[in-house]
């Protein structure tokens, strides 16, 4: 994947004025308690460096996801981020003002009410499907 770039002020207010990158990595490990092994993670000003190795690449895009989608956070790299080979691309897509999944799901899928297949997708990013903002990234899953 590489680089990410998110919008900085935009995002889950996670910071609480303690080490950026430990609240980062408490916050992974939290999600992700037995998916990523070795993690570690670096923040400086705005930007976060994720290493490890993740069970999965849906796991590696959420994480990445995950550390984006927080207020203050810009870029995301995972270079050294590993995970096996995904079977299939995942698109992304920012949230714009005005989209709800059931939009997204009509845009993507041809049929709104495929909305849970995105919140399904980005449980760990979106905690409500109807609770996104505009400029949160997520996670489009191909669907047969």
């Amino acid at each position: 994947m590489g680089l990410f770039s998110f919008i900085k002020n935009i995002g889950m207010d996670l910071f609480k004025g303690g080490d950026e990158a430990d609240e980062v990595k408490e916050m992974l490990n939290n999600e992700f308690p037995t998916q990523i092994t070795d993690l570690s993670v670096a923040f400086d000003d705005g930007a976060v460096t994720l290493e490890g190795s993740c069970d999965t690449c849906a796991t590696r895009e959420k994480a990445v996801l995950l550390a984006g989608n927080v207020k203050g956070v810009e870029k995301v790299n995972d270079e050294n981020f590993t995970a096996p080979p995904a079977e299939e691309e995942t698109e992304f897509y920012v949230i714009q003002k005005g989209d709800s999944l059931s939009k997204i799901a009509k845009q993507y899928y041809g049929d709104a009410m495929k909305y849970p297949v995105i919140f399904e997708a980005n449980r760990e990013v979106i905690k409500d499907p109807d609770l996104i903002y505009p400029g949160q990234t997520v996670r489009i899953p191909k669907i047969s």
